[in-house]
């Protein structure tokens, strides 16, 4: 394809950015995560499970066995990363401003990265029982 039958911008094309620049990485991380989300999410689930009708002491036990911290820590993990792929992708499909989008990208990566850290913490706390 010449230049001039190109489908790019002409700020695309001064730019290198091309509707191909990050797309397929994002759509198969997209596709990675929500695989790995399911033995992690019936794991996560098996876990809640057991919690069920124990007693205090019991709970603190399971939760902190470092199976169940590290089945946890990697849904929390597997989730948050889903999460901002996500939230990214409709950032960049459906905000057009550039300001707008940039904020808005930045306010996607602030908020998983608190949430993501905070329940790292919550896990970690358990497992460790400080």
């Amino acid at each position: 394809m010449t230049e001039s039958q190109s489908m790019r911008t002409p700020a695309r094309s001064v730019r290198g950015l091309g509707t191909a620049r990050s797309g397929t990485g994002h759509f198969w991380h997209q596709r990675v995560t929500s695989v790995a989300a399911i033995p992690l999410t019936i794991g996560l689930l098996l876990i809640i499970t057991a919690l069920l009708g124990r007693s205090h002491a019991a709970v603190v036990q399971i939760l902190g066995s470092p199976l169940v911290a590290i089945i946890m820590l990697l849904f929390v993990i597997n989730t948050a990363y889903h999460m901002w792929i996500g939230m990214q992708e409709i950032v960049l499909d459906y905000v057009h401003e550039d300001k707008l989008k940039f904020l808005s990208l930045m306010a996607n990566t602030f908020f998983v990265f608190t949430v993501g850290l905070a329940c790292i913490f919550a896990v970690l706390k358990l497992s460790f029982g400080v």
